[in-house]
């Protein structure tokens, strides 16, 4: 049995001996660091104390039996009454001695699962500070024992699951007589900056800053430069007393200074920075200076959730060329947020070329324009087309013709009878070869081309947009102005209980929900967290079922398993990742009243009665017009929604190649994930395909990646402008686009009333399908953007708000079909509302009150 350990005699390898804090400062100690001398009471020491006084089954007994509250007062009032071994307080008695006589010391408890990496324990334990005698410090030493079964110790286990067979250890170090103290992040918790140290300090001991009874001064510095400072007047500090520590004011000299020099802010980062380099991971650091200058760490522990490392969000929004105008608008709808760096490669490279091929078919060679009048960039990672401002008056002159063109059904023509035939060709081309026999380089021309392809199809979808906004608007203004009477139904009744792509691959996961549920083992099976169509058979159902739900879900994502969330090609669609539809699917089998197919009945049944009665006394030339109107607004807007949800129809190809792509980089060790693959340069990635099937090995990329990431992150928490630059003549088209313009501060957000009626309910942000699950029913859809993914949420929805999105998009469309107001276009809903926000929804007007916010 070894009950005393000192600092410099354990290592990490000692932890079941010395327990998180005590192993962690050894290792500060062999690293050299200036820690404050002391000694480790140990496990054994605890378990010894347990066994002679017989308490582990009464421990076990009261945690097990009662309420948190009862059992800690039980267990503190055994450890304060229990015997001490003759031999531990004589070990200890000697330890202390060793200290010097009378020495003011620390004690600090150290559980055995306290300071670890993949748990954080801190502060379910007790500290005390200024101990000084024999005495003193065996109440100290129990008092650390008994918290270990404190009430918050125990909930913390329960909540996490901790075994409860556990033991103590306390460590005891000279106490820092500190003119000021603090914490010390080697990383930045915010951001998760890895060259980010950030220190919180204050003046005293460091107990009250750990605490957070104290307003702290806190520095931030980045490569071991300060380069943020925030400084607060600090009325109190923790002071050493004759028995203990208290709470005193602070003098006129120190609420009038900083606590910390910069120079001692650069030496503490230095201190911190040595310490994560010994143990291989950002440290979370206790520190004190005392009164003489001298600087000590007094705890570690590794930096517990520590987020992904987010870079610095855009600031300034630079127009690449000078003389031409760059807008969000038209393919950027479908690409809400920053570009993953392969995918930003490609659109530049290729979304022009693939328009091109499209508008050359409709109008000839540069009869409309060329593309040396227009471009794709990026700007701090965001899509933009560029137009050259000589573009401007010519687009003025030709709308009018080219929107006649296309308003004479050529759009939805040649869509029909060419384009989606092929891309269709392209995509079944690649599809019918197998990614795993086609050379790396074939990999990557077969992704261009997809895409390439992609781009091209989604030009002709935008050439049906002005029939179907003709086609609408026209009949709307025709009823509204010269047919209705007051009572009759809205316009948009007229539009209601259409059949389109996005329905009706609602309606087959519905479907499959209803057969699912004749099979009771099979849906509590589906019903179960993390079942998964692929998955192997279930317990409790039989094999031959469970294939035949294997092959009717594969022939749903076969049909409808490539409509994307996010154009961008780095986000995974169903047909890969189908989670969002078992989502879906698992609501539909919760809640057997819901039934899509029946709500669409319903609202046909009500477009119907609202058309018949209108017809009924319409006569002449007005009844024609009405019934001409409302046949082509019926035909178009299904059109539309059809062709949008096939956009993604080469996704699945085009990420199966990029995934055989990556695999084979991570097995050359290039990169650390096969999804990383998207995150190379184009050209980089062209040259390690053909270095790979050289035989060569590709250079690593890994710290490209991770540079990449960060920097993605951070372009993620911005809103990027509509325009650029802000004052342009373009500004003239900001009715048409796809967002709001304008100051959106207030407690007001300004939209497009899409789909009429009002809500008021709680929000839930989606930002994208691995957030669908959380989606629960009643709440309000607040999303950049939705596509036809997206609908089968529309169900659980009482509301929906975008930050992109106008009255004919994808979003208005389902939001009627689903009888629930919509505001489109807001610009700034996913930024401004938070998950479980109070928010009120006009439709009619487009309207959105933040009410936790006004």
């Amino acid at each position: 049995m070894e009950c005393i350990r000192e600092l410099a005699a354990l290592r990490s390898s000692d932890l079941p001996l010395a327990d998180g804090k005590g192993a962690n400062l050894a290792e500060l100690v062999a690293a050299g660091l200036p820690v404050p001398d002391g000694f480790v009471l140990t496990t054994d020491a605890y378990r010894h104390f347990i066994h002679a006084n017989d308490f582990a089954d009464r421990i076990r007994e009261l945690v097990t039996s009662h309420a948190p509250e009862r059992a800690a007062a039980e267990i503190a009032r055994l450890f304060g009454e229990g015997e001490l071994p003759s031999e531990v307080g004589s070990m200890l008695t000697e330890a202390y001695a060793r200290l010097g006589e009378q020495a003011a010391v620390a004690v600090r408890s150290s559980a055995t699962a306290e300071d670890l990496a993949d748990a954080s324990f801190a502060g379910q334990q007790e500290t005390f500070l200024n101990v000084r005698g024999g005495s003193a410090l065996t109440r100290a030493v129990r008092d650390c024992w008994a918290s270990l079964w404190s009430t918050r110790a125990i909930s913390y286990r329960a909540a996490h699951e901790v075994p409860g067979e556990l033991a103590l250890a306390v460590v005891v170090q000279r106490l820092v007589d500190a003119r000021c103290a603090g914490v010390m992040f080697t990383a930045n918790p915010t951001n998760g900056r890895r060259d980010e140290t950030v220190l919180s300090a204050a003046w005293g001991l460091g107990e009250s800053v750990v605490a957070g009874t104290v307003d702290t001064e806190n520095v931030v510095l980045r490569s071991g430069r300060v380069v943020e400072r925030t400084e607060v007047e600090q009325t109190s500090l923790t002071a050493r007393t004759e028995d203990g520590v208290a709470t005193r004011p602070t003098s006129p000299q120190q609420r009038a200074r900083a606590v910390l020099s910069d120079a001692e802010a650069v030496a503490l980062a230095g201190l911190g920075a040595r310490a994560a380099a010994h143990f291989g991971a950002p440290q979370d650091l206790e520190w004190a200076i005392d009164l003489g200058g001298d600087r000590w760490l007094v705890q570690s522990r590794p930096i517990t959730a520590l987020p992904a490392e987010t870079g610095p969000a855009p600031t300034e929004w630079p127009a690449p060329k000078r003389h031409d105008v760059f807008m969000r608008a038209s393919i950027t709808e479908q690409l809400p947020d920053p570009l993953s760096t392969l995918f930003a490669d490609l659109a530049e490279q290729l979304v022009i070329p693939g328009m091109m091929d499209t508008v050359n078919s409709y109008f000839g060679p540069q009869r409309l324009f060329s593309d040396r009048d227009i471009s794709f960039v990026t700007i701090n990672g965001f899509g933009y087309y560029g137009y050259r401002n000589a573009l401007f008056l010519k687009a003025v002159l030709i709308a009018p013709w080219a929107i006649r063109v296309m308003t004479t059904e050529l759009g939805r023509r040649k869509w029909q009878q060419v384009f989606h035939p092929r891309y269709r060709a392209v995509v079944q081309r690649w599809r019918g070869q197998e990614p795993r026999a086609l050379a790396a380089v074939e990999l990557l021309d077969g992704v261009q081309e997809l895409v390439r392809a992609g781009f091209a199809y989604y030009t002709s979808v935008q050439t049906i947009i002005p029939e179907a906004v003709t086609s609408e608007l026209g009949f709307t203004h025709f009823y509204d102005r010269l047919v209705k009477r007051s009572g009759d139904p809205r316009a948009e009744d007229f539009l209601l209980g259409l059949e389109s792509a996005p329905i009706r691959a609602d309606e087959s996961v519905h479907r499959l929900a209803q057969w699912c549920r004749t099979h009771p083992e099979l849906a509590a099976a589906l019903q179960r967290a993390g079942a998964a169509a692929d998955a192997s058979v279930p317990d409790g159902v039989d094999a031959v079922l469970w294939q035949q739900w294997r092959d009717r879900f594969a022939e749903h994502l076969e049909r409808f398993g490539h409509a994307v969330y996010n154009l961008d090609l780095v986000n995974p669609v169903a047909a890969d990742d189908p989670t969002p539809v078992l989502d879906a699917l698992r609501f539909y089998l919760a809640d057997p009243s819901v039934d899509p197919a029946a709500r669409r009945e319903k609202l046909n049944q009500r477009r119907i009665a609202a058309r018949e009665r209108i017809l009924a006394r319409l006569r002449g030339p007005r009844r024609a017009l009405f019934t001409r109107l409302l046949r082509s607004a019926n035909s178009m807007g299904p059109v539309r929604e059809d062709a949008l949800a096939d956009i993604g129809l080469g996704w699945p190809t085009a990420r199966a190649y990029a995934a055989e792509l990556g695999r084979r980089l991570v097995a050359s060790g290039a990169l650390a994930e096969p999804e990383h693959v998207y995150w190379l340069r184009l050209g980089e990635l062209r040259a390690a395909a053909a270095e790979l099937d050289d035989g060569r090995t590709p250079a690593p990329a890994r710290d490209q990646v991770h540079r990449r990431l960060a920097e993605w992150r951070g372009r993620r928490l911005v809103t990027p402008p509509a325009i650029i630059p802000e004052r342009s003549r373009w500004h003239v088209w900001d009715r048409w686009m796809p967002t709001v313009m304008g100051d959106q501060s207030g407690d007001q957000l300004r939209g497009t009333g899409a789909s009429g009626g009002q809500v008021t309910g709680t929000a839930r942000v989606v930002r994208g399908p691995e957030d669908f699950s959380g989606m629960q029913p009643g709440e309000i859809l607040v999303a950049a953007i939705t596509t036809p993914a997206w609908t089968p949420l529309f169900a659980l929805a009482a509301g929906v708000v975008t930050d992109v999105g106008g009255p004919l998009s994808h979003s208005s469309i389902v939001a009627r079909e689903y009888g629930i107001p919509a505001v489109l276009g807001t610009t700034v809903a996913t930024a401004r509302i938070r998950t479980g926000d109070r928010i009120a929804l006009d439709g009619e007007k487009g309207t959105v009150t933040l009410l936790d916010q006004s």
